[in-house]
């Protein structure tokens, strides 16, 4: 049999199969659901049947919108994961709300549509990864490769081809490097040959090269324009590998059209779109949950303070928010009233005579932190994010640790990746700060639903307690 036949998507047409393993997926999940909890055939129930077709529908538009049909080569899992669920909901709430507004909602089972959400979104999953781990097999055995070539080779070519080898699963084969340096003429680079003085148009043709990978410095315009003239007429993929691996603790690096406009994102919050939605509800649900649940734990703080020294319970310090802009943030006051020095905040220490009794057990539990659960509420705050510091300190530190403003690019949260990794409390060296916000930037560009939930756990563990907690 003939490889190239994966090469033409005419011959072999992946997106179909792709929308066909969709929709089998979400009407197996509906007609395995029913069966099982009412031992019925869906495709019997006229108005089941009504609802299916509109999911299938819904589906097709909605899943292609999201780009779900297109090459994934490359992507990771999770990515592709985090789309899969991003889109299904969105077709889900559609149906729900289409219901709501026919107001046929009482006609289908509440706990049939719940099970069929969750098993279908779970039968999508399972079907992508199938149909990924299959496309792997065949890629390591030749078979769905696509063969590349890249011009330029400098260390952003050298470094573009070591990530293409070391991922054998994504299908491209790197055939050579083209260069206009002709002290690199003969040599290879990781094997690879270097070709200079090449007809790009003849060695494409003749090589049967599907993607021109271009890592040029942006100095090079004229060269990259002149390439572009070049391969006018062919008919191989052209890609331009912008150098932005040399920049570090960057934000959300992607590539975004605005008006018609390619703009790299260099440095932007993660949380935007679908993901502030889910991180908007994750925190005022869990938020409004805690607080009734602690409600008594906190009235008895309160009391506990109030019999034991003068001054009020709760106390608000400014602190800064998402982009920067000043918050209230509440807690639960634990030294005896004292006035700071104008602009001055002095961290408390082991041993500080300022700490009253009862602020010490609360500071020693964390438990001084529990009213920011209402500054969640609230919105100001999340409940998994970088630590909010006093003003003098982001004044301080932003001149002193590099990258130290990007905490700012999501909400200040009651616990995170820094604290649970043991880089709390006082911070009387700057190689401290400099861990905490380090910490902090790792989480927002890895910011995940699952990412949060497993901070909560850790804190859940280990964080309430901890030797620099005073």
């Amino acid at each position: 049999m003939n490889k190239n036949i994966f090469y033409n998507n005419k011959s072999f047409d992946f997106t179909f199969l792709l929308n066909l393993l969709d929709i089998i997926s979400l009407v197996l999940s509906a007609y395995v659901c029913f069966d099982f909890l009412f031992n019925l055939n869906i495709f019997m129930q006229k108005d089941y049947q009504g609802l299916l077709f509109t999911a299938v529908i819904l589906q097709y538009i909605v899943f292609n919108l999201y780009g779900l049909y297109k090459s994934w080569r490359g992507v990771s899992s999770i990515i592709q994961f985090r789309d899969i669920f991003s889109a299904w909901a969105i077709v889900f709430l559609s149906l729900v709300l289409l219901g709501a507004i026919l107001k046929i909602t009482a006609v289908y089972s509440r706990l049939w549509m719940g099970s069929w959400a969750l098993t279908c979104l779970l039968s999508l999953l399972a079907f992508r990864q199938v149909f990924k781990s299959l496309m792997k097999f065949l890629r390591k055995r030749g078979w769905n490769r696509k063969n590349v070539i890249i011009i330029g080779a400098g260390d952003l070519g050298e470094n573009v081809c070591d990530r293409l080898n070391s991922s054998e699963w994504t299908g491209f084969n790197v055939l050579a490097f083209i260069d206009d340096n002709k002290a690199m003429a003969g040599k290879c680079i990781e094997g690879i040959p270097v070709l200079v003085g090449t007809n790009l148009c003849e060695f494409i043709e003749k090589n049967k090269i599907h993607e021109v990978w271009i890592t040029l410095p942006l100095k090079a315009e004229d060269r990259i324009n002149e390439i572009l003239f070049e391969l006018r007429n062919s008919t191989a993929n052209v890609r331009f590998v912008p150098n932005i691996f040399s920049f570090k603790l960057l934000l959300n690096q992607s590539i975004t059209d605005i008006v018609g406009i390619a703009t790299i994102n260099l440095s932007d919050s993660p949380l935007v779109g679908f993901n502030l939605l889910i991180k908007e509800i994750e925190d005022r649900v869990l938020s409004l949950f805690i607080l009734i649940i602690i409600s008594p734990i906190l009235l008895i703080i309160a009391i506990a303070i109030k019999i034991e020294s003068r001054g009020p319970a709760l106390f608000k310090q400014k602190r800064l928010g998402f982009d920067g802009k000043p918050i209230n943030v509440y807690k639960f006051r634990s030294m005896y009233i004292h006035k700071e020095k104008e602009n001055e905040i002095t961290q408390a220490t082991k041993n500080d005579c300022r700490v009253t009794r009862v602020g010490a057990f609360l500071r020693r539990l964390s438990l001084d932190e529990l009213p920011q659960f209402y500054n969640v509420l609230q919105g100001r705050m999340s409940i998994v994010g970088p630590r909010p510091h006093a003003l003098a300190h982001n004044e301080f530190y932003r001149h002193q640790v590099e990258y130290y403003a990007l905490r700012h690019k999501v909400k200040p949260g009651i616990t995170g990746w820094a604290q649970v990794n043991g880089w709390r409390g006082e911070t009387d060296t700057l190689i401290k700060m400099e861990k905490r916000v380090e910490h902090d930037l790792y989480y927002i560009q890895n910011w995940t639903l699952w990412f949060d939930i497993k901070i909560i756990f850790l804190t859940l563990i280990k964080g309430f307690i901890h030797e620099k907690a005073y």
